[in-house]
């Protein structure tokens, strides 16, 4: 299978290295920054340029950018797309970019599907990129109506060879309301969280909570403002319901009221152990 990959940063580095170094697939890659192009094809992660006639030759297409930048990049190059390829784009967010490149699929006659890989690191870019970043990971699509059962048995067959533990099938709003929960809102609270004075003046005090809560405030605040805003909706409602619960904590502070602290601190061991998982 002939792969194209736009945008060769963490998640479509890995894609590509993964692709290379688990499955005999060819894959085609493009990237703004030249620089990265040159070590993607140093380090053998991509056999070449993805331009008019490359594209045109790939069975799958995977939109590795962000989502305003692959909606552009395909409206631009939809003409280019043969019929019988797929397009998955793997943003962060589901809504506003499958309602704007469903209707293109449709118009340009290729299939198009929803992705969102659930792996990541704090560091972006080629260089942070690696061959097993997706192993054990899940790989989460958006199919509709319209998605028949080959294209998935397709798209589970190629993920799963490069190295993704399961598929998790999702509609693209409950997909950005879950992931308001499970990644937005972490990514607020630990920006946050280092805003404090004393975050820069815990050396020879900080273990294992701190680098917890602080890992993801390293992030790259301009793909990270496009995803919040995407999904404000969501994420406002879930920041609500966490600034209730911190007010709990505090009145139970304020009153030094050791009972109630107690039940709070029990209540949310409880709830972490009914949850299960990481």
């Amino acid at each position: 299978m002939r792969v194209g990959i736009v945008g060769l940063g963490l998640i479509g580095g890995s894609m590509a290295k993964s692709i290379k170094a688990r499955t005999g697939h060819s894959v085609w890659g493009i990237d703004l920054d030249s620089e990265t192009m040159m070590m993607a094809r140093m380090c053998g992660a991509i056999d070449g340029a993805l331009n008019e006639e490359t594209l045109a030759q790939c069975d799958l297409i995977l939109a590795a950018v962000r989502p305003r930048a692959a909606v552009r990049w395909v409206k631009d190059h939809a003409a280019q797309i043969s019929r019988s390829a797929i397009l998955v784009d793997l943003c962060g967010v589901k809504r506003t970019v499958v309602e704007q490149l469903t209707p293109v699929a449709e118009e340009f006659g290729f299939a198009y599907i929803g992705g969102h890989p659930m792996a990541g690191k704090e560091r972006g870019g080629f260089t942070s990129s690696s061959e097993d970043l997706y192993v054990g990971a899940s790989m989460i699509l958006t199919p509709d109506k319209r998605t028949d059962m080959k294209l998935l048995e397709t798209l589970q067959a190629f993920f799963l060879d490069v190295g993704f533990a399961r598929l998790t099938f999702s509609q693209p709003e409950e997909h950005d309301r879950i992931i308001a929960f499970t990644s937005q809102l972490a990514h607020i609270v630990s920006s946050a969280y280092v805003k404090s004075p004393e975050a820069q003046r815990r050396r020879g005090f900080s273990a294992g909570s701190f680098r917890d809560m602080t890992r993801v405030a390293r992030l790259d605040e301009d793909m990270w403002t496009e995803l919040l805003l995407d999904d404000a909706d969501f994420l406002t409602g879930e920041l609500n319901v966490l600034i209730g619960h911190l007010e709990e904590y505090r009145e139970a502070l304020e009153n030094r009221d050791a009972q109630r602290l107690h039940d709070l601190l029990k209540e949310g061991r409880e709830l972490k152990a009914a949850a299960g998982g990481n």
